[in-house]
């Protein structure tokens, strides 16, 4: 039990005895076990899917102060509950607290334990009921604990139950959650506020659920009723981001702000506005409204004195008049902001913006449906409605206001006020009135004065491409004048860093020659090398001294491979990284600050209740619309559907686990909803296109696998990497994600039916019409994901089938065409209607034009598969995937059928083989698997010559790099032997040590070991699907025979 002075007095605290506390979201325990400070009193959500709070956490305590000014904590004491008697929903805190000990440590058979024997002694106690429940959801068994705690509901709605407990309430609202079923947790709490409408702890539990549920109407009537009951701006602000929730998200939500609005005046009446983020909110219903000067009025007034930042206020009175087309006091006011802040890029631009009356420009409200800014390129790009002549004066104007803020600031780390003439001067240019070398010379001085910054040549990428071949040349040769190569230092390293990306920038190395490009990636890594000892003293968990150089070397030499097809250059690039990732390692990794940076959206139910605190209300409408992006992302669809998949693929050999894993998603009924026409349209593309390697500008384009063109210069390979970017958002990757998600419902659907079609009890179709009825529209789906009617998709895979067509002329899409004639196969044995057409008897049938389709297109890739060593970007992912996905549902729809031909029941038939109606189907799915059994023992066969000793393979990819002269691969692999076997005093004990472990041979051994490592992985999949195959052979051949 914690002392109960254990946080402090209040006069060590900002906000003294008026000071709140509300239950911190880290861990998911009832809202009475968790605090932490903030601004005001939140009641918790409490089922965050983070691992339990530590084995200290309080025990499940109230805050009070004492006479003495100190926060003591007092037992918990909901819904009525007599705190003094240390009660933990009706149970004694001494009984509970070795139970949450036990969860707290993971120990959940002993916790069950516990919960078991004092559920003997209290059997009806809803605390105890749903304590149990939430330990069997930890237990992994979600059916059980939604019993126990649907038990529990039910005690609660009793009329022996005379008061309600907010911590037995939180409890079953964790496990409701986690179990996603929000709605009985809704409805505990919806029935608690019947029963008590007056408790404010309740009715902020109720308003809680109604967050999670996003149900926004319900939000602000809860949150109004609080307001009305106790009269706290909190609530109120509650009502009004409920509002706006509704304005931006519900279909004729801004007719409700006029009553913000007036719920927001009458408040101000009577209490006047304590909060900025009331301001803020005022401010912004007033915005959204246009009504610009009332909401200057106020910001103004004595109101105006709530916000914090004097910066602040200005940059809200900069958004307001320019919005109002009042530009002149706009442009006034961003310059008092540039004055206190010359740093502020984005008012800067907006300060420019609003001199040359671009509307475009503009900043919107934090609370708008879109960003706050443009990007520099587009927010600038469009023509004013200015003459010339007034639009040379202003640019004049901000020049000189610029030239002043150049002047006044001696730093090196203020770069705003020398990247505002660079902006200036591309502004003139743009205007048709460009003034001699200003440009250049704009550049020039900014790289004289911040081209040592790793940020130099990304902060002037889009003013680089606006340069002539000449102005380039005397660019970099001003760079490269401006230090001493042979120095060590870091300013220096950082100029020659800063000189590369220009280059890589520009695309100037493709049009280097070969030579040319082995002297610049040598030199590259002999300056990084030499510039090792700046790292010595670097903690290691910091960025080493030039370590871009080697990513840069490593491209060149990815270009090199290109050009030449040289593999002994691809190695190297290996090599390069290899020796930058052994000179520097990771030992230790802040863990939390990756979780905060990168997941910090799984846990958005949470993020929304925190936005709704004072000080953050205004946030929530980003989070929200980060929610609806995230629900409505192709690449959220795939990865759900890619889960799913997976799994499938994993379990293929056992259709019970492949049932499992089908009946857990809704046997896929929830990704085909996903993929609807309505929600495709809604789709959006979030993936940052701009952190790829150039070689491959989207998922499905990879220049190396293609020729290099010696004639394409470099502005003409910019152009196509961006068409390619441009285009990644297009139909094609919105069809691709629609045909993953159609793939479990179809792989479902066909393994149903096809059970069904085989059992003797329904020989004449009855059972079979629904799943007829949903699979047409389905394939027909799927085939106009790949571009074809169903009609001419058909015609395709029959074309295939027979030879008629050729494979390789459908070799993008090859994959999904074979998983496509499996489904057709399955629809085709139970649908009442002629799927695929058969002119005689002679005609192929379904099975046999899989076992076709599926033989020709593995051979041909056996045949086009070189020695998989040295042939990067060969055709193994393709042949996984064509065993592991349409020869898997192949094999699943072969396992259905075979299992429903089962005898059902005691009794069986005395007829004969030859008497019963399934012989001849049964006779096709023995030829079938015949069929997949020699083209599996093909790929066998392929994969043992592609084995080979370890050593033999070494020697192999090694011989690439012995080429001892100077026009091929082999430099740098000697350059990295030669520095890591010299002794260095400089480098430091650490590094010295690190370079000691390196090897080039360690490196290529490596890379031979995961190709064996990827062979052996195949053909155990091979072998599993063989074992499987043969067994399902030997049961079907004794049923024949």
């Amino acid at each position: 039990m914690l002392p109960r002075r254990f946080l402090g007095p209040v006069s060590r605290w900002p906000g003294g005895s008026d000071a709140r506390l509300a239950p911190s979201p880290r861990h998911d325990k009832p809202s009475s076990f968790r605090f932490r400070r903030c601004g005001v009193s939140l009641p918790l959500s409490p089922s965050l899917p983070f691992p339990s709070p530590p084995r200290n956490a309080p025990p499940p305590e109230t805050l009070t102060l004492d006479r003495e000014g100190w926060w003591v904590a007092g037992p918990a004491g909901g819904g009525g509950m007599a705190s003094k008697f240390g009660l933990a929903g009706g149970i004694p805190e001494r009984r509970v607290r070795p139970i949450w000990d036990a969860v707290d440590s993971r120990q959940y058979k002993a916790a069950l334990k516990l919960c078991t024997a004092l559920l003997a002694k209290h059997p009806t106690s809803p605390y105890v009921l749903a304590l149990k429940g939430l330990i069997l959801e930890r237990m992994g068994k979600p059916d059980e604990a939604l019993s126990v705690c649907l038990n529990a509901k039910e005690q609660l709605y009793s009329d022996n139950i005379f008061h309600f407990d907010d911590l037995t309430l939180s409890t079953l609202q964790i496990v409701f959650q986690r179990l996603e079923r929000l709605d009985l947790a809704t409805s505990c709490y919806e029935y608690a506020c019947t029963k008590y409408p007056n408790n404010l702890e309740l009715m902020m539990g109720l308003f809680n659920c109604y967050v999670r549920e996003y149900s926004y109407v319900k939000q602000q009537q809860t949150a109004i009723k609080m307001y009305k009951t106790v009269g706290e701006e909190r609530f109120l602000l509650w009502a009004i981001c409920s509002i706006q929730l509704q304005v931006h998200f519900s279909i004729g939500g801004e007719k409700l702000l006029p009553l913000a609005e007036a719920l927001l005046k009458k408040h101000i009446t009577s209490h006047s506005l304590h909060e900025p983020e009331a301001l803020a909110l005022y401010i912004s219903i007033l915005e959204q409204q246009s009504k610009y000067d009332a909401a200057l009025e106020v910001l103004s007034g004595d109101l105006g004195s709530l916000m914090g930042r004097e910066e602040d206020k200005l940059r809200l009175q900069g958004r307001l008049l320019a919005q109002a087309c009042n530009y002149t006091a706009a442009s006034e006011i961003y310059q008092k902001i540039l004055e206190s802040c010359p740093d502020d890029w984005e008012s800067f631009l907006h300060y420019l913006g609003c001199l040359l009356e671009h509307d475009v420009n503009l900043p919107k409200s934090r609370t708008s449906e879109h960003p706050s800014s443009l990007p520099v390129d587009s927010a600038l790009a469009l023509k004013t409605s200015l003459s010339d002549e007034l639009v040379e004066s202003r640019l004049a104007s901000a020049l000189s206001f610029v030239q002043k803020l150049q002047v006044n600031d001696t730093s090196d780390c203020v770069r705003g006020p020398h990247l505002a003439s660079i902006e200036i001067e591309r502004q003139r240019c743009r205007s048709g009135n460009p003034t001699d070398r200003k440009f250049i010379e704009a550049l020039i001085n900014y790289f004289h004065r911040f081209g040592h910054l790793s940020c130099a040549a990304s902060d002037v990428e889009i003013y680089l491409h606006m340069l002539s071949s000449d102005e380039t040349t005397e660019l970099l040769d001003t760079i490269s004048r401006s230090f001493d190569a042979s120095s060590l230092s870091v300013k220096g390293l950082g100029l020659a860093i800063t000189t590369f990306k220009v280059q890589e920038l520009l695309g100037t190395f493709f049009s280097k020659s070969t030579t040319e490009l082995q002297h610049i990636a040598k030199g590259m890594v002999e300056a990084f090398y030499k510039n090792l000892p700046l790292s010595r003293d670097l903690d290691p968990q910091e960025s080493m001294h030039g370590e871009e150089l080697l990513c840069m070397a490593s491209s060149t030499l990815v270009q090199l491979f290109w050009r030449t097809r040289n593999l002994g250059y691809l190695i190297e690039a290996i090599l390069v990284l290899e020796f930058g990732l052994t000179v520097r390692k990771y030992v230790t990794l802040e863990v939390k600050n990756i979780l905060l940076e990168s997941t910090s959206h799984h846990i958005l139910p949470q993020m929304l209740n925190s936005p709704l605190l004072q000080q953050t209300a205004d946030l929530v409408i980003e989070f929200v619309q980060f929610k609806e992006r995230l629900q409505h992302s192709m690449q959220y669809l795939s990865v759900r559907s890619d889960s799913i998949i997976l799994s499938l693929k994993q379990k293929a050999e056992s259709l019970d686990e492949v049932e499992s894993i089908l009946e857990n998603v809704n046997h896929g009924a929830r990704l085909v909803e996903l993929s609807n026409e309505d929600n495709v349209k809604r789709f959006t593309f979030n993936e940052d296109l701009q952190a790829r390697p150039w070689w491959t500008p989207t998922t499905s384009v990879n220049f190396l696998s293609e020729p290099f063109d010696e004639g394409s210069t470099p502005a003409c390979f910019r152009a196509k990497a961006c068409e390619h970017k441009s285009t990644e958002k297009d139909d094609s990757k919105i069809k691709y994600a629609e045909r993953k998600a159609l793939l479990p419902r179809l792989v479902y659907l066909s393994m149903h039916g096809c059970a069904s079609s085989l059992r003797e009890t329904q020989l004449n179709g009855s059972g079979l019409d629904t799943d007829a009825t949903e699979m047409k529209p389905l394939l027909v789906k799927y085939a106009r994901s790949i571009g074809y009617s169903i009609d001419d998709a058909l015609s395709v895979i029959l074309g295939m089938s027979s030879g008629k067509k050729s494979v390789k002329d459908f070799t993008p899409d090859i994959v999904s065409w074979m998983s496509f004639a499996v489904f057709i196969n399955a629809w085709n044995l139970w649908s009442n209607e002629s799927v695929v057409p058969r002119a005689d008897e002679s005609s192929p049938s379904s099975w046999q034009i899989v076992d076709s389709l599926v033989k020709i297109c593995v051979e041909e890739q056996l045949i086009d598969a070189n020695r998989i060593l040295t042939s990067p970007g060969n055709n193994i992912p393709v042949l996984v995937q064509m065993i592991t996905e349409p020869i898997s549902w192949h094999l699943v729809v072969i396992q259905s059928c075979v299992r429903s031909m089962a005898p059902q029941g005691k009794k069986k038939k005395k007829g004969g083989p030859l008497e019963r109606p399934n012989v001849p189907r049964l006779q096709a799915i023995q030829r079938s698997m015949q069929c997949m059994i020699d083209t599996l023992r093909s790929v066998q066969s392929w994969l043992s010559d592609q084995m080979r000793p370890e050593e033999q393979a070494l020697d192999i990819l090694l011989s690439y790099l012995q080429g001892g002269n100077e026009d091929g691969p082999g430099q740098i692999s000697c350059i990295l032997e030669e520095n890591s076997a010299r002794h260095n005093p400089e480098l430091g004990e650490r590094i010295a040590q690190s370079l000691e472990t390196w090897s080039s041979a360690g490196v290529v051994r490596r890379i031979v070991g995961a190709e064996k490592e990827l062979l052996v992985e195949l053909k155990k999949i091979c072998d599993s699907k063989l074992k499987l195959l043969a067994s399902v052979s030997a049961s079907l051949s004794s049923a024949l025979h």
